[in-house]
């Protein structure tokens, strides 16, 4: 985050306005400063901006938000042609060929191990699948589809007598995993810059190979 602030020079008594702009993740705003002081003939100053402000008796700052969106990323380096997950690693790797070009910590269900067999299990999917589409207004950032259930998953779930899983994505956290390792409900979570990042390399089609 960057935040740019101040406070007004000394002066005469009275309002004192100070506007600076601030953002992070995407944010954009104003931030201003409201100082409300006054000469109550005692010396009782404060210090502030290397000056000096008479009977200060209140700050209050206002942040007005002029508009939330993640940031729009640009990819030059070569075309990624498969993205591989390793479970037990809690590790995402990109290639293009054979070339490993990034390579990810990830966040996975709230009950990881093993294929998903249904919906509600909490499992991470195993298998091949591809890249469905992108979606900009996910609730976590940024997402990326992910092909799950195929015909073998809804197979499964039928067998079992439950309902298939879906919407499995590759996303981002926006503040939702609090801090915490392993807690989506299937997909697989990426740092927020990082999911910026993935959002513009991977195109909808790119195969995902999730494995144990």
């Amino acid at each position: 985050m960057w935040l740019s602030r101040g406070l007004p020079a000394p002066g005469p008594p009275g309002i004192f306005e100070n506007e600076r702009r601030v953002g992070s993740g995407g944010c954009e705003g104003v931030l201003v400063f409201y100082l409300q002081g006054w000469d109550d003939g005692f010396d009782n100053g404060a210090e502030m901006a290397g000056g000096r402000v008479t009977g200060v008796w209140a700050v209050v700052v206002m942040v007005a938000l002029l508009g939330c969106s993640p940031k729009p990323q640009v990819y030059e380096g070569p075309p990624v042609t498969t993205i591989a997950v390793h479970k037990a690693a809690r590790q995402m790797d990109l290639f293009a060929g054979d070339v490993l070009v990034r390579r990810y910590r990830v966040d996975l269900g709230f009950a990881p191990e093993g294929h998903k067999q249904f919906e509600g299990d909490g499992r991470t999917p195993e298998g091949v699948y591809r890249i469905t589409h992108r979606n900009p207004a996910s609730a976590y950032h940024l997402s990326l589809g992910i092909s799950y259930p195929n015909e073998t998953d809804r197979a499964l779930a039928s067998a079992l007598g439950r309902p298939v899983g879906k919407d499995i994505f590759i996303h981002g956290q926006a503040g939702k995993d609090q801090g915490k390792r392993d807690w989506t409900a299937g997909c697989i979570a990426v740092r927020d810059h990082e999911i910026e990042e993935i959002y513009a390399m991977v195109a909808p089609g790119t195969p995902v190979l999730i494995r144990p």
